[in-house]
């Protein structure tokens, strides 16, 4: 067991309504498309792949898809979609659970490497990751990149939703690494909201890069989003392409 905190029945069973914007075809048809043309003639494995809001219809289009989820309350609501023999998912963390075979293709979208809380537990990963990997096989991340540029002095809260429905910000800790999300959430229509709050381990770019370099993969694509824009010193976040030698 990792650091990762667990998902619960509730918030498992409410995620897909949360997410539904997320889930629509104009945000994963272009992740659709980079992760299948990755994934060639091969399998791809998905780690934390939650409710399966990427790895079901990737297997609808026909990559085979395998799954490590930690949270079988989240686990439980995939398989209301899919059944095992088609999309196979394996309880455990993604530092250290392991399945059978190679993969062309490992992914892990949407900040998940950030659930886990260590350094250590991130560097576990990406051997987990090149461990799964057939040589020239590739591990894609998809991060934020850490909003402290929004910090000014003595401030320690970004905001990144404010809406009619959801209010969210970041705190941050900057001696451990950590960032706090915090979510307020109207539920219904007589005003009242609830509040929830997750931890997480950012890290920048450069970090992630070193981390693949101990578990000897090499840098091969960054890109500032699924649509393969480039990634400048302005992206709010990128999608990193990392290579295991052939």
């Amino acid at each position: 067991m990792t650091s990762s905190e667990l998902w619960t029945r509730a918030t498992a069973d409410r995620y897909d309504a949360e997410e539904r914007e997320m889930s629509s075809g104009a945000v994963l048809g272009p992740t659709l498309d980079f992760l299948t043309e990755l994934a060639g003639d091969g399998r791809a494995l998905e780690f934390a792949i939650g409710t399966g809001r990427v790895g079901v219809p990737l297997r609808e289009r026909g990559v085979p898809v395998l799954g490590i989820e930690l949270s079988e309350h989240m686990a439980a609501v995939l398989r209301r979609k899919i059944d095992e023999d088609t999309l196979p998912v394996t309880i455990g963390d993604m530092a250290t659970t392991t399945v059978p075979g190679k993969f062309t293709l490992v992914y892990l979208v949407y900040n998940t490497i950030t659930n886990l809380l260590t350094q250590d537990e991130q560097i576990e990963c990406f051997r987990n990751a090149a461990r799964h990997l057939t040589p020239g096989g590739r591990f894609v991340i998809e991060l934020g990149v850490p909003a402290l540029r929004f910090l000014p002095p003595g401030q320690v809260a970004v905001p990144f939703d404010v809406s009619e429905r959801h209010l969210g910000f970041d705190t941050f800790d900057l001696v451990e690494q950590i960032l706090v999300s915090h979510h307020l959430t109207r539920d219904g229509d007589d005003g009242r909201y609830r509040r929830s709050s997750s931890r997480h381990r950012y890290a920048w770019p450069a970090e992630l890069d070193l981390m693949a370099r101990i578990a000897e993969l090499e840098l091969e694509l960054r890109v500032a989003d699924w649509d393969r824009a480039p990634f400048t010193q302005d992206s709010a976040k990128h999608i990193s392409v990392w290579r295991k030698p052939a």
